[in-house]
């Protein structure tokens, strides 16, 4: 009984194999997968130069790097003290000298903090206008500065860093 239920089954499935044996889609590759892919490159937008943008990021430019001067002399200074102070008990008179040359040179960079400062909001703000139809080009001149105005303002915290972990600490 069961062998001829079995049958007729077999039968139909064997059939629908027979028909399908030419008739599976070959996987190998057709001649327009060879085909050479033609895509063309966008044409590049070219911006207008901004000259009063120009002259604003290299204003803010030559403020950073007035900064970082200003910081450098300051620095001598403060390191001579701060090594002088080392090993001082806090509220020594060594100790407060260096304080003070610590307060004097976080002042002197004061231009490289606050031009890094106007880069930033000068690229947000141009990032504003571009996305708005606004404005075009620019954030290349403003990105640059902010670069060097940030690699200016990072070193000048590592030094101050280096020197202040030489003091003692209230």
């Amino acid at each position: 009984m069961m062998l001829r239920r079995l049958l007729p089954s077999l039968a139909l499935f064997l059939s629908g194999c027979t028909g399908t044996l030419t008739g599976y889609p070959s996987l190998a590759k057709r001649s327009i997968e060879n085909a050479p892919i033609g895509e063309s490159a966008p044409a590049p937008i070219v911006a207008q130069a901004d000259p009063a943008l120009q002259a604003e990021v290299d204003r803010l430019a030559g403020q950073a790097q007035a900064g970082a001067t200003a910081f450098d002399q300051a620095y001598a200074t403060a390191d001579r003290l701060v090594r002088a102070a080392a090993g001082s008990a806090v509220s020594s008179e060594p100790w407060v000298a260096a304080q003070t040359s610590l307060s004097t040179l976080e002042s002197a960079r004061n231009g490289s903090v606050s031009a890094l400062a106007s880069l930033d909001v000068l690229y947000v703000e141009r990032s504003n206008a571009i996305a708005d139809g606004k404005a075009t080009g620019g954030i290349e001149q403003i990105d640059a500065a902010r670069r060097t105005a940030l690699t200016m303002v990072d070193s000048q915290n590592d030094r101050i860093d280096a020197l202040k972990s030489k003091l003692a600490q209230p």
